[in-house]
């Protein structure tokens, strides 16, 4: 392994050679081979369907996982699927959703779906992207993915092919017997145009020993992820085979080693789980266990979570902020003494939760950055050497950090700890052509070579990255910036509460006054006046001071466990747009906020035909956000 500690430890890896140099496999198919040869009877993956600390887990050996993604590249070639054709997968995790992302690279692209999204998403990517093939679920009780996904694919004209996944097989004793008899029915499946097969019976016929056709080594797209999507506009970011080999040689040669336990109960549909840990756990010959279908989602796994630590003597936790939560509200246990570090990503990690962390594991938080239009890996804290708590760390080796702000003149880079918008360059990064669609790309580089990321930060002193905020997240009061991070951070320090997210609610003055939402730490009281108290005495700026706070049984997240700020702008929209209707004796109210393309969010009005519709747009019309009839 070479050292990552220091600025100028990443800067001699560079200097040692360039990275076109290091013989990184070309394709992953190249990688998956060499891993297979040189440690064939390691573990590889394990997934339980359960999250006890006994229950039944499927663990197979690098040589297996060959010979199976092998079979299913045999299987979608001889589907008609070619180099750059689309197979999607809307699958919960499991071996077979491991088995088909690896075997759609070797074939041709793949695109891993969120199967959380609803119906019109899910066909709205599948059109996207033109899929062919999907692999998702057979109708399996308390899941409605194989629901969704048959009438998502009556909208995906493309599709020719659906394989069922049936999580059956992972079963035993009563359950396995029981579940045949209350599988959900899915009409659907029969309703549309594609040809549906059962994925691991048709696999089994293709052979495992050597694919049909030959695999390309030349550099190309392998795989589609989708950014956002619960919107139902999602953008399609495009990673090649290189930019996603670059995130698995950083993780072999920086973190992992062939006897690394890793414990990653992310999604499989998700740049963290599948470039920086798959690809990293493929690259180094270590071992991944995925618990249960839903991740960190599923029954049980936070009150089981440090006894199956202890079972698969994990070395690594892979986790999120709102999952370091959770973590915290249960007692360490068991012997997790084999844990050597945890990884958090995705969002920003509070000080506050942080040192509870630390102080009730022994183990240290390392946090990184990364993001999806960049096939995932920026920087990270180093394990050795400095952790600047807060911080993302340093920059990878071979990866190129500005800090640029944009001005008439062009691009403008910043001096250090200066804030300005955070634009990369490295190998994961596929210039010019990241989304799928060409005017997605436009004004998206600086220079033609620094991705703009959205994101606001500054670089230190030391080189290490410090994100502040999120450029469109920014609350602008009275044209006062206004960073939602620094709200809370504060409100995220008293005891009771477990996640915060801070927004800009509507205002009619200022355009926008900050306001936050919170979710508490399990079976804890606190009210509103004593959060209000205590944001007064913890947040320095009085302009950041939240004029509303609300506690709601749980923050909307996404499935990587982000808190979903769009739906907290929904929530602020209604109640400030309800409340003054109310006080101007207006007889409306809002039925829905959704998200237009062009206009952003606009509050849908419950129509009412004898309403003074001058007087209600004068008022609404003070806002900066539209409405309309529903």
């Amino acid at each position: 392994m070479v050292t990552f500690a220091t600025r100028e430890s990443v800067l001699a890896i560079e200097e040692e050679m360039p990275y076109e140099e290091r013989g990184v496999a070309r394709s992953i198919y190249e990688r998956l081979s060499r891993t297979e040869a040189d440690y064939p009877d390691s573990p590889a993956i394990s997934f339980q369907l359960f999250s006890g600390p006994t229950d039944k887990a499927e663990t197979l050996t690098w040589r297996e996982v060959k010979a199976k993604v092998t079979q299913t590249a045999n299987l979608l070639r001889q589907l008609g699927i070619g180099e750059k054709d689309v197979i999607a997968y809307a699958l919960p995790n499991c071996n077979e959703a491991y088995l088909t992302m690896l075997a759609g690279m070797v074939a041709g692209v793949v695109n891993p779906i969120n199967p959380l999204l609803e119906t019109e998403q899910i066909a709205a990517i599948l059109r996207e992207t033109d899929a062919r093939v999907v692999v998702t679920l057979k109708a399996f009780p308390q899941s409605d993915v194989a629901q969704k996904v048959a009438e998502a694919v009556k909208h995906a004209p493309r599709v020719h092919t659906v394989l069922e996944v049936d999580l059956l097989h992972y079963m035993t004793g009563i359950k396995r017997v029981i579940v045949p008899l209350i599988r959900p029915r899915n009409p659907g499946a029969k309703g549309h145009h594609a040809d549906v097969f059962n994925f691991n019976r048709e696999i089994a016929k293709q052979p495992s020993d050597a694919l049909t056709f030959e695999d390309n080594l030349e550099d190309r797209v392998a795989a589609y992820f989708h950014t956002g999507g619960t919107t139902g506009m999602p953008k399609v970011a495009q990673h090649t085979a290189s930019g996603m080999m670059y995130n698995g040689w950083l993780g072999s040669a920086l973190l992992f080693k062939r006897e690394d336990n890793v414990l990653c109960p992310l999604p499989l549909f998700h740049v963290f789980a599948c470039h920086v840990i798959c690809m990293s756990t493929l690259s180094s010959g270590s071992h991944v266990v995925f618990p249960t279908p839903k991740g960190y989602r599923g029954d049980g796994v936070f009150d089981n979570l440090w006894k199956l630590i202890e079972r698969w003597k994990i070395s690594f936790i892979i986790t999120v902020p709102t999952a370091v939560s959770a973590m915290m509200q249960r007692p360490v246990d068991a012997d997790i003494s084999s844990v050597r570090m945890a990884f958090s990503g995705s969002a920003p990690l509070p000080l506050e939760l942080y040192r509870r962390f630390e102080a009730a594991t022994g183990v240290g938080i390392i946090e990184g950055y990364g993001l999806t239009e960049a096939t995932c890996l920026v920087s990270c804290n180093p394990i050795v050497g400095k952790k600047k708590v807060g911080s993302v760390g340093l920059p990878f080796p071979y990866t190129t950090v500005k800090i640029l702000e944009h001005t008439k003149e062009g691009p403008v880079e910043l001096a250090t700890d200066e804030v300005g918008e955070i634009c990369i360059d490295n190998p994961g990064v596929f210039t010019g052509s990241t989304y799928t669609e060409a005017d997605k790309n436009h004004n998206l580089f600086h220079h033609d070579i620094y991705l703009r990321t959205g994101d606001l930060g500054r670089i230190d002193e030391d080189g290490y990255l410090w994100i502040t905020g999120r450029a469109k997240d920014l609350i602008i009061r009275g044209g006062h910036n206004i960073d939602p991070a620094e709200i809370e951070e504060a409100l995220a320090g008293h005891p009771a509460v477990a996640m915060v997210g801070a927004i800009g609610q509507p205002d009619s003055h200022s355009g926008e006054l900050p306001c936050a939402y919170l979710e508490l730490v399990s079976g804890a009281k606190v009210d509103k006046d004593e959060l209000m108290a205590y944001a007064k005495r913890h947040i320095h700026e009085r302009a950041a001071i939240p004029k509303y706070v609300e506690i709601l049984p749980e923050l909307p997240k996404t499935a990587v466990g982000k808190v979903f700020k769009p739906d907290l702008r929904k929530l602020a929209i209604t109640r400030v747009y309800d409340e003054v209707l109310a006080k101007n004796d207006l007889k409306t109210r809002v039925v829905s906020v959704i998200e237009d393309k062009k206009r952003g969010l606009v509050a849908q009005l419950e129509r009412n035909a004898d309403i003074d519709e001058s007087k209600l747009t004068n008022i609404l019309g003070q806002f900066t956000q539209p409405w309309e009839w529903q």
